[in-house]
């Protein structure tokens, strides 16, 4: 096992940020902390690192107890979102900067430094000072120099939170094969549910201190625990369960409240089984697909997301009377709250 969390809890003065955290990261693998500020993800990836130190539970890390061990004992690479390189050093030097507190070999150190700076694709930089490199190269420097010393655990801290979007794409499949050849345990933070998906083999999703799921990314999309879960991890409309789109399409809930994928609502331009009357309000061309906004009769508004190929079959205009219903659709029992 890679990482071990029992029962940790974590409080800072009157706000509870980990209530009895507990979750096994695989050796190996790479896993998402996913959750919206105040989650307790951070927190969580602190306690990891052994930069805090929990009020109670216990940390395991490649099946020894390091709850009460320093950050120096515990073998960890971190990266955080604002690269926190040496401005004053080279690329190379901020690269070898823990080999040398280390006191390993000059040799060790060139021969590391060279190899990483293949790996995280930075040949031939290795002279410059981070302010000549853009913001996606320094991140990719922090990770080298977070590579260096061999962890056993490389934890990333919300790491493309400060790129463009163009930027933070790149990374991303970039970190995935980057991770696939090193294959140290990883844990990073994100609040971002794509870069979350495209990029972990897990997810864990947080709320409000606690873990609400634990699984695949499409596990979690297509198997929701918890209402949080469904209304946090890809776009969702929620309308009540008396809704006539629900009703008329045997939709039954004890529950106030259904859970309806913008794919999942179909649409027809005439009556169809069990369709109800909707009219097209707004529509989005994203450019792989189309979102339209359709509004009922009762007011409630409804997001739909069609295929180009479906939208140029239907041939939909702003203002338009349509018929949709639902192909699929949830229900909770508890209250959800982002």
């Amino acid at each position: 096992m890679g990482i071990s969390v029992q029962d940790v809890s974590k409080q800072f003065g009157s706000f509870q940020a980990l209530d009895q955290v507990s979750l096994d990261i695989k050796s190996g693998s790479l896993v998402a902390l996913l959750g919206p500020s105040g989650s307790g993800k951070s927190t969580l990836l602190r306690l990891i690192a052994g930069l805090e130190m929990p009020d109670s539970g216990k940390i395991w890390l490649t099946g020894e107890d390091a709850t009460h061990r320093g950050v120096q004992e515990r073998n960890i690479g971190f990266v955080f979102q604002h690269y926190a390189l040496f401005k004053h050093l080279s690329v190379r030097k901020n690269i070898a900067f823990g080999l040398e507190i280390r006191k390993a070999s000059a040799r060790h150190v060139k021969t590391r430094v060279d190899e990483l700076l293949e790996l995280v694709q930075l040949t031939g930089l290795g002279d410059r000072y981070p302010s000549q490199l853009s913001g996606g190269q320094r991140q990719r420097v922090a990770l080298a120099r977070a590579l260096a010393v061999e962890p056993q655990v490389l934890l990333l801290d919300e790491p493309f939170g400060a790129l463009d979007a163009k930027v933070r794409k790149d990374l991303r499949a970039w970190l995935r094969q980057l991770h696939d050849e090193v294959h140290v345990t990883t844990v990073f933070v994100t609040h971002d549910q794509e870069e979350a998906m495209e990029v972990s083999d897990e997810l864990v999703v947080m709320n409000k201190g606690k873990v609400e799921q634990i699984g695949t990314p499409a596990n979690i999309y297509d198997h929701p625990a918890t209402a949080f879960v469904m209304s946090f991890i890809g776009p969702v409309n929620v309308l009540p369960s008396s809704s006539n789109i629900f009703q008329n399409n045997g939709f039954d809930s004890a529950h106030p409240e259904m859970f309806l994928r913008p794919q999942d609502v179909v649409i027809d331009t005439s009556p169809n089984g069990n369709t109800v009357e909707a009219r097209v309000s707004r529509l989005i061309h994203l450019g792989w697909e189309v979102q339209a906004e359709l509004s009922l009769d009762d007011g409630q508004v409804v997001t739909a997301h069609l295929t180009r190929d479906r939208f140029d079959e239907l041939r939909l205009v702003p203002e338009q009377r349509v018929y949709i219903k639902p192909k699929d659709a949830k229900s909770f029992p508890l209250y959800y709250s982002i």
